[in-house]
């Protein structure tokens, strides 16, 4: 599909061998969890997955698309203390607040940075945040159920599926498109990144939704409302209507009489 679109070049799939049993267990032994089935399995077929795409514009070949699952020994714990830090150097665990709301209604539990939750990096989306294998319960003990996050660049958790087919599914169909777990967020991705979905817009249920937003960066004027006040309808004064002979004549004595006592005479005419 990537080959068939105008303007893309240079797609590169990186193919890599199936990862070894022995690995993927000595991985859950050392970090005290087992990975949900339907990712162990897809290590079990390639050891991770990295896709590029490009585009060409002015004979200037410019890198775009990013497709990557990290593989089984980059699969790294996120907040973990490194033995190579300072033993008062701050870390993730220090921006846990109790105060933090939790997952109430609609929205689920937020992933904590400290000992409560295991995180491991499974994108690191070049640099625009990480998506993340999160177990979100771990004490007394390591829960097998896990879900998949996105950790944006101000440290925000934003949910964007239950089990990594799915994740999966979404990081295919958004074509590994720049910043496109933005739109899974509260305020969506930037307006840079939107000019490149209305190009290779995703095959996704929010491909709909982008089109509607995209109506409110259109600047629209109305020339009827902005120069209402330069083309104003002249007024039309009517003339009084043409009174009888006797009518008008008491009219004008009655406005004589006025202005007479007004001006002190008391005689009237």
């Amino acid at each position: 599909f990537l080959e068939t679109s105008p303007g893309v070049a240079d797609v590169t799939f990186v193919e890599k061998e199936p990862a070894e049993l022995h690995t993927i267990i000595s991985w859950e032994q050392k970090n005290s969890c087992i990975l949900p089935e339907d990712l162990k399995n897809f290590y079990l077929m390639t050891d991770g997955f990295q896709m590029t795409w490009s585009v060409k514009t002015d004979d200037t070949t410019m890198p775009l698309g990013s497709m990557v699952i990290n593989s089984i020994s980059q699969l790294c714990r996120l907040g973990g203390s490194s033995i190579y830090s300072l033993p008062n150097a701050p870390t993730l665990a220090d921006l846990e607040d109790d105060t933090d709301e939790e997952g109430n209604g609609d929205k689920p539990e937020k992933p904590h940075f400290d000992s409560r939750s295991l995180l491991f990096e499974l994108d690191p989306c070049n640099g625009n945040g990480k998506v993340c294998l999160v177990y979100k319960h771990a004490e007394p003990v390591v829960s097998p159920d896990t879900e998949i996050w996105f950790l944006d660049r101000a440290l925000y958790w934003h949910f964007l599926t239950k089990t990594f087919t799915a994740y999966y599914r979404l990081l295919i169909t958004h074509l590994g498109l720049p910043q496109w777990q933005y739109a899974f967020t509260s305020y969506g991705v930037s307006p840079q990144a939107k000019q490149w979905f209305n190009m290779y817009k995703p095959l996704t249920i929010n491909t709909a939704l982008l089109s509607e937003e995209s109506d409110s960066f259109v600047n629209k004027l109305d020339p009827n409302k902005v120069f209402k006040s330069k083309n104003k309808t002249p007024v039309l004064k009517k003339k009084p209507p043409s009174q009888p002979a006797g009518s008008q004549k008491s009219h004008t004595s009655m406005t004589s009489a006025k202005t007479s006592s007004l001006t002190g005479n008391s005689s009237r005419k």
